[in-house]
């Protein structure tokens, strides 16, 4: 589709909120949390849709639940990934907005089989594995909101 074409179709914008899950090794290095999604062959965060009238916070909440099985708190905003693309005959304008969360229990096991596996990696191996730059960039932004030069 040329350029031109693409400025043509209609325009939504489109929200998902999602998390960066956290905690500290026992050697005091930083582990996060990321999935694989087999049919995409991606590992990214957990993030999803809003449901209809909830909070970005309380969407950011749930759907790292479901697609992880962790029971989370939610920390402080990372920020925001900001991006554009086509689908269907539209151009599409998402913003993914993040935070920061610890778990407070849950195992993986009790996830909705979105990842097709979820692991806890240390964080600069997540760097390394992560499949799209604006995540690996919001892991960035996490952490140095955590005090750790990634």
């Amino acid at each position: 589709m040329s350029t031109r074409a693409a400025r043509r179709l209609p325009v939504i914008d489109a929200v998902s909120a999602g998390g960066i899950v956290w905690r500290r090794d026992a050697g005091d290095a930083v582990e996060v949390v990321i999935g694989y999604q087999a049919k995409d062959r991606r590992w990214g965060l957990p993030k999803g849709t809003p449901d209809r009238g909830e909070t970005l916070e309380d969407t950011a909440l749930r759907e790292v639940a479901e697609e992880t099985g962790l029971v989370v708190a939610l920390g402080e905003k990372v920020g925001v990934i900001d991006y554009w693309f086509s689908a269907d005959g539209r151009r599409y304008h998402k913003r993914v907005h993040h935070w920061l969360m610890t778990a407070e229990g849950g195992d993986f096991a009790d996830r909705d089989h979105e990842f097709d596996e979820v692991t806890w990696i240390p964080a600069n191996e997540a760097l390394a594995q992560i499949t799209f730059d604006t995540e690996r960039s919001i892991l960035e932004q996490a952490l140095v909101a955590l005090g750790e030069a990634p």
